[in-house]
């Protein structure tokens, strides 16, 4: 071989390398002839992930499909939407994200985005910051499949809820490695968030006849249940890398008790990176904050549930979800504004909207590159003259303050802290 075809070969591979995104490098020998060429790949520079959140919620379905992907890439490539939250797994158990050993196990798993991962990357490249969404404890699925783990009745049977959907044991270590499970694999497969939903214990059907593992269930013991469970979830998330956030009732921020359900947000904001209360105006009482009906003042009532909750816990740790669907009354573009901009004088930067069917009011949304705290101020502004109407008079004095420790009133008794059941562990 000529020393001219050797060199061209050279070049040719060299040119080769280059183009597929690697750095070369050569050395020649005393006559001035290259030697040896090494490659080493070089990744490509990845936007920074942005740290306040303005995100979307989509089902696995929906973001399987190529008609939902077209509509993300117009929001986060024209809009202020920079996150967006997919939903895992749901409150009948299915999961929907391959490679879950257990799911597969129990028949759980459904495939709906067999590209999740290459979907989660292009994502990445794009700056969008990626949630999963788990739904815990309401969990059809593995309750049936592992019945000694499930939520029981007196007479030893699975109890169920008023859709008929039972539920699993919230006491029950087994469970939460099951979940735990499937949010390591998420993390993985490139989601950079776990967000834990139905982190609570069943509210609807009969909820008397409700038995669980540790008999001695009360409202203290069923708070601290979750919040073990959401210590153990941060030991087994954070070092691989994942934040970890819970979506709670959107009155938890605003009374002392658990609701019921073993939600009290102090407890549970110590565990974790983000709270989302599901300030959704469509499920508060009429009369609740003082509103004859809060569904038709979504301003004034997701103004007083966050001015709550950044009283309570710290600031920075706020991360309201917010109604883009219509249930009782009409919802389009001023109804979403006005409860972004109560997000904002509340003073809260970050916020997640919800709609069951996917499609969001892009008229609501500030364009991608306009500051969103001011867009939104100067668009709900025009909003309300364009209606006749003045700002809205619900501003409260709240003071914030970051709480570190829990409240005289969300303070346990040790007799209250139930043990970690870990039946597995003791056969």
């Amino acid at each position: 071989m000529s020393l001219l075809t050797k060199n061209g070969a050279i070049i040719t591979a060299i040119t080769a390398l280059l183009l597929a995104g690697c750095q070369v490098s050569t050395s020649q020998d005393s006559k001035g002839v290259t030697q040896n060429v090494t490659a080493k790949k070089v990744e490509p520079q990845l936007p920074p992930l942005p740290t306040e959140i303005r995100g979307i919620h989509l089902s696995a379905w929906a973001a399987g499909t190529e008609k939902t992907r077209a509509l993300v890439e117009k929001y986060i490539e024209g809009t202020e939407i920079n996150t967006i939250v997919i939903g895992i797994k749901e409150h009948e158990g299915k999961v929907y994200i391959p490679g879950v050993a257990t799911a597969d196990k129990i028949g759980a798993y459904q495939e709906t985005a067999p590209d999740i991962q290459e979907y989660l990357k292009y994502l990445r490249s794009k700056g969008v910051y990626t949630i999963a969404r788990i739904v815990v404890f309401k969990d059809k699925y593995y309750s049936k499949s592992n019945p000694k783990y499930a939520v029981k009745t007196p007479a030893g049977e699975v109890w169920t809820d008023r859709r008929g959907v039972s539920w699993s044991d919230p006491y029950q270590k087994v469970v939460w490695d099951y979940n735990i499970e499937i949010a390591k694999r998420a993390v993985e497969l490139g989601f950079n968030e776990i967000q834990w939903d139905y982190i609570r214990f069943p509210s609807d059907g009969p909820t008397k006849l409700c038995r669980y593992s540790y008999a001695q269930h009360n409202s203290s013991s069923s708070a601290y249940a979750l919040v073990n469970f959401l210590k153990y979830s941060r030991e087994q998330l954070a070092p691989l890398g994942a934040k970890v956030s819970i979506d709670v009732f959107g009155l938890t921020p605003s009374v002392q008790h658990d609701m019921g359900i073993g939600q009290k947000i102090v407890l549970m904001t110590n565990e974790v990176d983000y709270v989302s209360p599901m300030c959704y105006p469509s499920h508060y009482a009429k009369g609740e904050y003082g509103l004859p009906y809060p569904n038709a003042e979504p301003y004034k009532t997701v103004y007083r549930s966050v001015s709550d909750g950044i009283a309570r816990i710290p600031t920075e740790k706020m991360r309201p979800y917010l109604q883009d669907f219509s249930m009782g009354y009409k919802y389009g573009a001023f109804e979403i504004r006005s409860q972004i901009q109560a997000t904002y004088d509340a003073g809260v930067k970050s916020w997640l909207l919800w709609d069951p069917n996917c499609k969001y009011t892009q008229e609501a949304f500030c364009a991608k590159n306009a500051d969103p705290v001011q867009c939104s101020s100067t668009t709900f502004r025009k909003m309300l003259n364009t209606r006749g109407l003045a700002y809205p008079e619900f501003k409260r004095k709240v003071t914030k303050k970051v709480v570190t420790q829990p409240s005289s009133a969300q303070v346990m008794k040790s007799t209250d802290i139930p043990p970690v059941l870990d039946e597995e562990k003791a056969k």
